[in-house]
This record gives structure tokens, C-alpha cells and sequence, in this order.
């Protein structure tokens, strides 16, 4: 994955072990094709960020397509949701931090608003 499009256009495939855990430089390397505002968290094991809206119909409408995205791909967000913004936390717990799925499925969130 070199672009944030590649992520977007990648798909999330079952990963189970510590094997599958990324390496700080890779982690780096991805967290910069996402757009501003994600965040490495937690010793370096998640990645979160918080999507703000106008109001709490927005809101929802956007944790609903995320969760259809979250079902589509099998990779679920741990979400944080209030009145005008939406708290988004990936780790992947099978291989014990942050794997490539984390990233795959920050760049379909940020898709969302941008109608992709």
C-alpha cells in the first residue's frame, strides 16, 4: 500500500497472531497516507480518530455506514458516539496491536465523507 486510494481499495483478510502485528516503521508509513487527524494510541497498539458533524442525525448516519463497512470487511471499530461527533478506535485484537485491516478500514471511514 503506497496511497491512501490503495487503502480504500484494499480489502481486510482474518489475521491471528503476533506475526501479523506491524512494525513502528510500517505503522509510520501508514499513518501517513491516512488524512490529518489519526492518531497512534494506547503504547502504539490502536490508531483512533474523532469525526465531528453538525448534529446527531449526521452523526449516526455516519456510525451506520461505518458499520456497514465494519460488516462488509470484518474488521469492527471500538466507537465513542455523542450528540456531534464520533469517536473511531481500530486495533486488531487477534494479533495484539495494529495491523494493516486498522488501516484499510480508517481510509473506508474517511471515504465516507468523502462520498467514496
Amino acid at each position: 500500500m503506497k496511497t491512501f486510494d490503495d487503502l480504500c481499495r484494499a480489502r481486510c483478510t482474518p489475521l491471528r497472531g503476533l506475526e501479523h502485528q506491524l512494525p513502528n516503521e510500517r505503522v509510520a508509513e501508514l499513518l501517513a497516507l491516512l488524512p490529518e487527524g489519526w492518531m497512534r494510541i494506547e503504547d502504539g497498539k490502536a490508531i483512533h480518530k474523532t469525526f465531528r458533524f453538525d448534529d446527531y442525525y449526521r452523526t449516526m448516519a455516519f456510525v451506520n455506514a461505518l458499520a456497514f463497512v465494519a460488516h462488509a470487511e470484518d474488521h469492527h471499530p471500538d466507537l465513542g458516539v455523542h450528540y456531534n461527533r464520533c469517536v473511531v478506535r481500530y486495533s486488531t485484537h487477534d494479533v495484539g496491536g495494529l495491523s494493516l485491516n486498522d488501516f484499510i478500514c480508517a481510509a473506508k471511514a474517511e471515504a465516507l465523507l468523502q462520498g467514496g
